[in-house]
């Protein structure tokens, strides 16, 4: 479901090159949709864990396209990369269409158009 979910076989002609980078997304969103707990820790809070489970089910290749670029783009030490990628993911939907758009007023602005 979550390969479906996600276009999985497209991801992997984008992300030839970091592939392993890739399955291991796969593997975190598969390993906290079957999880069995009451609530996940995501960004230092506590949130019911039908809500994440829902909101990672809903994930599509844009997300993780978003996802991608985040991770490779990030100049900064990630102490626990499994709680970046967690937070990464569960914000994506919520957090994705405002960075694009802020990422063009600042290129518009700073003269790359």
């Amino acid at each position: 479901l979550v390969l479906e979910n996600i276009e999985y076989d497209h991801l992997c002609r984008e992300f030839t090159t970091y592939r392993e980078d890739l399955d291991e997304i796969v593997e975190l969103i598969v390993e906290t949709v079957c999880a069995r707990r009451k609530t996940t820790r995501i960004a230092g809070a506590d949130f019911p864990h039908e809500v994440v489970r829902s909101r990672f089910l809903k994930l599509d290749s844009s997300h993780i396209e978003f996802v991608m670029e985040c991770l490779h783009n990030n100049t900064t030490e990630v102490r626990n990369m499994k709680q970046y990628l967690l937070t990464v993911l569960f914000n994506a939907p919520t957090t994705m269409n405002n960075h694009y758009t802020a990422q063009v007023n600042h290129d518009m602005h700073a003269g790359g158009w």
